[in-house]
């Protein structure tokens, strides 16, 4: 594809979500409005969302996926002469599939509060920050100026601060200023990191400085440098022990908003680890390499016994709170990727990331749809003869909650396998100069936990999924009740009444009756599907996107040669 067109797709991906932000809070014309003005900004939200994804795939498609290691589709200005600050974007294969990922789970979540709309303010409100949420998002993985990056880094926060607090169930306002505190307490660390890269390396520009590779940075410079930019990328990423703003801040989220945290905010840590630690700092990188390691191997074992803790009965376990927590797993194995600093690891960090983005944000799309048909995420509520019995009760919902336990604990030909064996792989045989016997321990750690993981995963299927139900349900829902309505007081006392008749004039013993839960709705599975169908695609064909990666990462870590 011509150059300039691909310039013009690449500035349309950040700027369109921008611009469809601040038309969010106009009035919708006339002909627009629909029902009403919530339903026309709602559908603004999904034709904006729309228009980007189908903008990221045409970028994509016109990629030049035969040279991915070069940075394709270049914007390069003169913004702030004084500091040399340019308004610089690319693209390569480390990018791109971020960009796309972005995009699609942006669209799909507009796409779900369409018909699913959070308790809250106004959807003016909450249409204008998903979207200015989606534009920094894009602008973090597509810019190449040190400051430029910071300024997307920060202009995530405050929609999703907002997303929280506002929109978010229990506990939000308490986890909404965790959230913010943490991650702007790790930002100015990083903005100190980042200043003292550009002016020591006379630029802010990525790509200047990746070919240097760290020559105009002392060994000292590089230790501070990578220590400052580290801290601020590690909360994001979340790096244990720097990750407990994050099992709040899911937990009260909105479903959607849990969505994008996890499947792309997290990312924005580890792409800034992988595009601007490694290559611009090798030295300092290098001498951090094991400790990066170390907190990763604690990250996934503690990850994995926190879930299995909150996963037992009696526990009172919040499911949102489980998914979190296993997300610093997860997580972790990106990070141990990335530590071995060789090919075989970043790529796997590079996939897993991915990997994440799609099963995890099932995963928070499914427990929302759970929690909207149950009234409670409480994994002791959901569990047993009194619980959801998503097999027996709604089949296709129970089928969608197993393939997304075991996509997440890494099934082979599943899309989560391949991220945390290549961080084992690169673990195995780590980068020269790095102790094999300490990385070897990393790698039995992991190993252990993926067992972990399988382990309190099929434990929430097998709770939530299985478990008796009464013969009486079997024959439909409670009169008046809809199907899929939350189950309060009232619709328990009068699911009893009912089933105590219905039992008395057949002659049967009493016993409760549950209201039906609504199996998967229209809405629900245009938004799942996409997602489930990349996590098989991702499984069976990993060379889809090992090929993008793989060439970039060998770049990257040559120093840009």
């Amino acid at each position: 594809m011509n150059h300039t067109v691909l310039q013009s797709l690449l500035a349309a991906l950040i700027v369109l979500p921008l611009l469809g932000s601040a038309a969010a809070l106009l009035p919708a014309p006339p002909g627009l409005r629909g029902r009403g003005p919530d339903q026309a900004v709602l559908r603004h939200g999904v034709t904006v969302t729309g228009a980007v994804l189908a903008v990221a795939i045409a970028l994509a498609a016109g990629f030049d996926h035969d040279r991915p290691a070069a940075m394709q589709a270049q914007t390069d200005i003169s913004w702030i002469p004084a500091l040399d600050i340019r308004i610089h974007l690319g693209v390569d294969g480390v990018s791109l599939p971020l960009l796309v990922l972005t995009a699609l789970l942006t669209f799909l979540c507009a796409l779900y509060g369409y018909f699913n709309m959070p308790a809250g303010p106004s959807p003016k409100a909450f249409v204008a920050l998903l979207l200015l949420l989606e534009s920094g998002t894009l602008a973090s993985f597509a810019v190449l100026d040190l400051m430029l990056f910071f300024l997307a880094f920060e202009m995530v926060l405050i929609p999703m601060y907002f997303l929280i607090n506002r929109w978010g169930g229990a506990g939000r306002e308490r986890a909404a200023w965790r959230f913010i505190l943490y991650t702007l307490l790790g930002s100015v660390i990083m903005l100190l990191g980042l200043l003292l890269v550009g002016l020591k390396g006379g630029t802010f520009d990525m790509v200047a400085l990746a070919s240097d590779n760290g020559a105009k940075l002392s060994h000292t410079t590089q230790l501070i440098a990578v220590l400052a930019i580290g801290v601020g990328l590690a909360v994001k990423a979340p790096m244990w022990p720097l990750h407990s703003w994050l099992p709040d801040a899911h937990t009260a989220a909105p479903t959607v908003g849990s969505v994008l945290l996890a499947g792309v905010l997290l990312k924005m840590g580890t792409y800034g680890l992988v595009r601007i630690v490694l290559p611009i700092a090798p030295e300092g990188a290098h001498t951090f390499a094991p400790y990066l390691a170390a907190l990763a191997a604690v990250g996934i074992i503690y990850g994995s016994l926190a879930c299995l803790a909150l996963a037992r009965t009696g526990a009172k376990g919040d499911l949102k709170r489980l998914i979190a927590y296993s997300s610093v797993g997860h997580m972790g194995f990106v990070l141990l990727g990335i530590a071995t600093l060789t090919p075989t690891g970043v790529n796997g960090a590079l996939f897993a990331n991915i990997a994440h983005g799609l099963i995890t944000g099932l995963l928070f799309f499914l427990v929302g749809a759970l929690k909207d048909r149950c009234g409670t995420t409480d994994l002791d509520q959901l569990s047993g003869t009194g619980g959801a019995a998503l097999y027996g009760r709604a089949p296709r919902l129970g089928g969608l909650v197993a393939f997304a336990a075991v996509a997440s604990l890494g099934l082979p030909g599943l899309a989560g396998f391949w991220g945390e064996m290549l961080a084992m792989f690169g673990a195995f045989e780590p980068a020269d100069g790095l102790s094999r016997p300490a990385f070897l321990t990393f790698m039995a750690l992991a190993g252990l936990g993926t067992l972990l993981t399988a382990a309190y995963l099929l434990v929430v299927v097998r709770r939530v999924c299985m478990g008796e139900h009464p013969e009486a349900e079997m024959g439909g829902t409670l009169t008046g009740a809809p199907a899929g309505a939350p189950v309060g007081e009232a619709g328990e006392a009068a699911g009893a009444t009912g089933a105590a008749g219905a039992a008395e004039g057949a002659g049967a013993p009493a016993g409760p009756l549950r209201p039906a839960l609504a199996d998967v709705r229209g809405y629900e599975f245009a938004a799942w599907t996409p997602l489930v169908a990349l996590t098989v695609l991702g499984g069976l064909w990993p060379a889809a996107l090992l090929g993008l990666t793989d060439p970039a990462v060998q770049q990257l870590l040559a120093g840009g040669h």
